[in-house]
């Protein structure tokens, strides 16, 4: 029990009027009071019992505690100075066992280091010396309960923040997931879209070779060519895709040519055909310019007869001036071209094709750029895969073509990569029987791992 420097007594009973206090903020609050004087704790009753709120006492540290594991308390104020178990000792343990509970602590003024090791060790919220101020008592404990609610709404709105944060993660997740599934679908069908783009412009460039008998095929080598040869020069992704369609499309304005200028050779082109046949550059980037997809293959397609001496059309660029990309298609149209006789009188084989391009190294093209075609002439292509060839009659659903099928004037028919299906097949099962058509189809062999079979 605390010494007091004055004989210790219960607060006398004020003769002014009692101190109007608000309502408490939790009426129900329950309080517990720890002294060994029962006069001190009968004052504290008698101080607390009006304004609501619900109390317990115990004479001891001990007595506190087992109040304390049988009943919910919300705030314990007890003396400093006990037999047995003193108060900086109690509210330590309180504070270990029950930390929501709030602590105060009754101390007197010659218990000054005691109080501090309570507050050190207990973590006292508040001390009020003896003998107390009834209101200073009241808002003490008031203050406690309040700061002691405050702990339990902040540890319970954290605790509804995370349930939150963690339902909230759910649902992100679970709609990243349909998103995921979402951007599948999409790239999917970007995939099919752009597929099916490419495999337009396949059957826009054989359909150009109609007018040109015993070409078949030359738009889809050059394309071809051009892409591979992109690659070996260590282009982007996207200028490799814009050589292939170039190359594809390069003679694309020579649509409106007449027929007899087209079947001309250009060596042996003069006068107003040579200024007609040096138009077709234009003609053919201003065709496919409306065409976002094209429109980098397009820009090709004018600056694929340039050269790098500046002596090319229809710019006279020259040097740096004239991109890599528009060099790649022009050298893959030349190469296709001296082999197929478009450029001069005759046809020329791979080699004399190739001796000629050398001839040309720093005046039509970049020596890098001839010497890399050179390199991918002279390297031996993978060994292609071991394609099934099999007739209409043996074709299932989800069989894939390995090449293209081209007719016999060089139209397109059907697409490498074309997966069959039952519709498809019926219809070219009618067709072949009604034609008596003797079409082989070079089916992808699926027994093949993925990456042989995508060769």
């Amino acid at each position: 029990m605390d010494t007091p420097l004055a004989p210790l007594a219960p607060p006398a009973p004020s003769t002014s009027p009692p101190p109007v206090m608000p309502a408490p903020a939790q009426p129900t609050a329950t309080l517990l009071f720890v002294d060994d004087e029962p006069a001190i704790l009968s004052a504290l009753r008698r101080l607390f019992r009006p304004l609501g709120y619900r109390i317990l006492l115990a004479e001891s540290g001990a007595a506190a505690l087992q109040t304390l594991e049988q009943e919910s308390v919300d705030l314990v104020l007890s003396d400093m100075r006990m037999p047995g178990m003193n108060g900086a000792q109690l509210q330590q343990t309180v504070r270990q066992r029950w930390p929501e509970v709030a602590r105060l602590l009754l101390t007197g003024y010659a218990d000054i280091s005691s109080t501090i090791e309570a507050i050190n060790q207990g973590e006292i919220q508040r001390y009020i010396a003896k003998p107390w101020d009834d209101q200073e008592l009241l808002l003490a404990v008031r203050e406690g309960l309040e700061r002691a609610r405050l702990r339990q709404e902040n540890r319970r709105l954290l605790a509804l923040t995370q349930a939150h944060n963690e339902q909230l993660e759910r649902r992100v997740a679970a709609r990243t997931s349909e998103l995921s599934q979402v951007n599948g679908m999409l790239e999917q069908a970007f995939a099919d879209l752009r597929e099916n783009f490419m495999l337009s412009i396949k059957v826009f460039a054989g359909l150009m070779e109609l007018r040109d008998a015993g070409q078949a095929g030359y738009s889809e080598r050059v394309g071809q060519l051009a892409r591979r040869l992109a690659a070996a020069l260590k282009l982007s992704t996207t200028e490799q895709e814009d050589c292939y369609a170039a190359g594809l499309l390069h003679e694309v304005g020579k649509i409106g040519l007449p027929d007899a200028l087209l079947r001309k050779p250009v060596s042996l082109m003069r006068g107003e055909d040579l200024t007609l046949y040096r138009r077709y550059p234009l003609l053919g980037e201003a065709a496919l310019m409306p065409l976002s997809g094209l429109r980098g293959a397009a820009r090709l397609i004018r600056s694929h007869q340039e050269r790098v001496d500046g002596l090319g059309f229809p710019d006279g660029l020259s040097g740096a001036e004239l991109p890599l990309a528009a060099q790649v298609v022009g050298v893959a149209a030349a190469y296709e071209g001296l082999k197929a006789g478009r450029l001069s009188e005759r046809p020329h084989d791979a080699e004399h094709a190739r001796a000629v391009l050398r001839g040309t190294a720093g005046t039509s093209f970049s020596p890098a750029v001839v010497e890399a075609l050179e390199h991918l002439l002279s390297t031996a292509p993978p060994p292609a895969p071991s394609d099934l060839e099999l007739a209409a009659a043996d074709l299932k659903p989800g069989m894939v073509m390995a090449q293209d099928l081209l007719s016999p004037q060089g139209t397109l028919l059907l697409a490498a990569g074309f997966v069959f299906d039952k519709g498809v097949i019926n219809t070219i099962r009618d067709l072949v029987a009604r034609e008596g058509l003797g079409i082989v189809f070079r089916i992808r062999d699926t027994r093949l791992p993925p990456a042989a079979a995508q060769h």
